[in-house]
């Protein structure tokens, strides 16, 4: 009988098997997909990097992931407005004429944002857990004062941070939904792909590809996972499976799961937010800017351009759709999607903005092995249902997975921390994270 099952071969089942094994554990890693990295991909198939999953890290300040991209010797591109922030960097901000906001206009809108940021904090300090972020909104905006108008770019604003966020509308995210939203230190991306690190962290382990996982029930004996290709038993099992796959019952649980992490599952959100690359034959936006910004109503519903050609080395823009609008796209062609971007961004840049030669497009939503691209703390969840979510059951089933990590859902740093928090708890003692980096041999 084997030590322990992970069940997902993503960053947070890679991280828990990687400890568990240098521990001296037999274990074995069970993933559905034909490759590692669950929500972590990288599509090469145009001869450079399109990270369709995972793109940033968030704060390299303190985050575990820096020294492992340090040992691996990955190169990365610093890139800090990947978190949907009004300012610190370069933008292009239009206005809801399309007109280029100058140096004043810019400022001014950039002060704006800190005052409702202030008002803000202020209005959700005493909101209970059924509050929603678009409530606490319109709260901080009325006690503005301004104009319409002044007050709608900000009103987009805040919708448009919890559609990048959390994955989701502004009347489905509790008011304290981003409570811990803090970044540390600047932020990156990666010219070679950001699942070389679970490519790492998969080497040497007995990673069983190509098994959907069906049912685990619990017993005196320990736990039995039964899966589309036979049965595997061990002591102790931990499930990485996505909130999403939780949420929609294709995993069955014997006995069921209790309430203390049942109800966790239930009440949290898993969001939707997808990606389209766009790359061009030119560039036609201006250099030396991060983003491309459209304020107000007439940023929706597409707003923000990011310019990653450094990744690619092609013209390239990548835009985000997020919520039910994520939703609704799925259900389009890709070429109903290309001409819908293409139509805002040809309403600020006219024909200069030539037709794209080629486009990439995820629909995580749609994904059965995910169902959706992140957690999110929902209108009557709190931050502490993360954590309880990971709560061991009966000392032999314990769950990871970014959902499960309240001070960093929704980033691969809270995923990896996450699973190392699981590789502990079923040992029952201290692990050093040199035990997950000690081994890593450097990328080719």
């Amino acid at each position: 009988m084997l030590d322990t099952i992970v069940v997902g071969a993503g960053i947070a089942g890679l991280t828990a098997a990687r400890l568990l094994h240098a521990a001296g554990q037999r274990v074995v890693v069970l993933e559905a997909r034909d490759r590692v990295g669950g929500r972590m991909w990288t599509d090469r198939t145009a001869g450079f990097s399109v990270d369709r999953g995972a793109s940033w890290i968030h704060g390299l300040t303190d985050n575990p992931l820096t020294e492992i991209v340090a040992e691996l010797g990955l190169d990365t591109v610093e890139f800090t407005v990947g978190s949907f922030q009004a300012g610190g960097r370069p933008i292009a901000d239009h206005d809801e004429s399309r007109k280029l906001m100058d140096r004043a206009a810019t400022e001014q809108w950039l002060a704006d944002v800190e005052t409702a940021d202030a008002l803000f904090q202020r209005a959700i300090a005493d909101s209970g857990d059924d509050e929603t972020y678009a409530e606490a909104t319109e709260r901080t905006l009325a006690e503005t004062g301004w104009g319409a108008e002044r007050a709608d770019r900000l009103r987009q604003f805040f919708r448009h941070r919890t559609e990048e966020q959390c994955g989701a509308d502004i009347e489905q995210v509790a008011a304290h939904a981003l409570d811990e939203d803090a970044i540390d230190g600047d932020e990156v991306i990666f010219p070679g792909g950001y699942d070389a690190i679970p490519h790492a962290f998969a080497k040497g382990l007995d990673i069983r590809l190509a098994t959907t996982v069906t049912a685990v029930t619990r017993s005196a004996d320990g736990v039995r996972v039964d899966t589309d290709g036979g049965s595997f038993e061990a002591a102790q099992v931990i499930v990485t499976a996505p909130l999403g796959v939780l949420k929609a019952g294709t995993i069955a649980f014997t006995p069921a799961l209790p309430d203390a992490v049942a109800g966790p599952i239930a009440r949290l959100g898993m969001g939707a937010f997808n990606k389209v690359f766009l790359r061009f034959p030119e560039r036609f936006w201006p250099d030396g800017v991060y983003a491309i910004r459209r304020h107000g109503r007439p940023g929706v519903p597409w707003h923000s351009w990011y310019d990653v050609s450094a990744v690619s080395g092609h013209p390239m823009l990548l835009t985000f759709a997020g919520g039910d609008y994520a939703r609704a796209i799925e259900q389009q062609t890709d070429e109903e999607i290309v001409a819908s971007v293409m139509g805002s961004l040809r309403d600020i840049y006219g024909d200069a903005a030539p037709t794209p030669v080629a486009h990439w497009i995820t629909r995580w939503a749609s994904d059965p092995l995910a169902l959706g691209s992140y957690s999110y703390v929902a209108v009557g969840s709190s931050h502490h249902d993360h954590d309880a979510m990971a709560e061991p059951v009966d000392g032999v089933l314990h769950f990871a997975g970014e959902a499960t990590y309240g001070q960093e859902p929704a980033t691969v740093h809270g995923a990896l921390l996450s699973g190392h928090r699981a590789a502990e708890r079923v040992l029952g003692a201290p692990l050093p994270l040199a035990g997950l980096t000690g081994a890593l041999e450097p990328a080719n």
